[in-house]
């Protein structure tokens, strides 16, 4: 399975857009200002987070690629190189869903 195989700062960039969604989701149910003041710091941290595990699985990608004997792209190869995108999309879902979560505090929110 894909997450066994991932390490630790891998793990970290991925899962970490699961911080800003727990605020989102936090900001939901009770709006307060200081919860929306870290959803941008929070926000950039996952974008950053994700972009960087991302780049990480295409630098393994082209290490892997290198050590190999062939040098050749195989089915193996491209599947490890759409892996490496994985924190991309699980990152930017999360966030996606935690802007949602504040456009609904926001409503909430007496003018």
């Amino acid at each position: 399975m894909l997450i066994q195989q991932m390490g630790i700062a891998a793990l970290i960039g991925t899962f970490m857009g699961l911080v800003p969604l727990g605020y989102g989701i936090l900001y939901a149910v009770r709006p307060s200002e200081r919860r929306l003041a870290l959803m941008r710091p929070l926000s950039l941290a996952a974008i950053f987070a994700a972009i960087h595990a991302a780049a990480l699985g295409v630098l393994n990608f082209f290490r892997g690629l290198g050590m190999s004997d062939t040098h050749t792209l195989s089915a193996a190869n491209l599947i490890g190189l759409s892996e490496s995108l994985v924190p991309i999309f699980f990152g930017f879902g999360c966030l996606m869903l935690a802007w949602i979560c504040v456009a609904i505090g926001m409503s909430r929110r007496p003018s």
